[in-house]
């Protein structure tokens, strides 16, 4: 089945409404769908990275935070 949507013409909120909903309905699929090889190299790797200490986290509000910051 082919779908054609009118990109060129939606707006921002629009596509991001759209983005919302095919995730939502990807997500309650019944099938799983297995990781691409690719992805989980980077999960493995970024998890390495983190285990070892190499990688630093910030908790998700000091991250937001800190990105308005940066572009206000």
């Amino acid at each position: 089945m082919a779908v054609v949507l009118p990109l060129d013409q939606m707006t921002l909120p629009e596509k991001l409404q759209l983005m919302e909903y095919l995730r939502d309905n990807l997500s309650r699929a019944s099938t799983s769908m297995e990781s691409l090889v690719w992805h989980e190299e980077i999960l493995d790797d970024w998890l390495a990275k983190a285990q070892s200490g190499q990688e630093m986290f910030t908790d998700w509000e000091t991250a937001k935070d800190e990105i308005r910051r940066r572009v206000s």
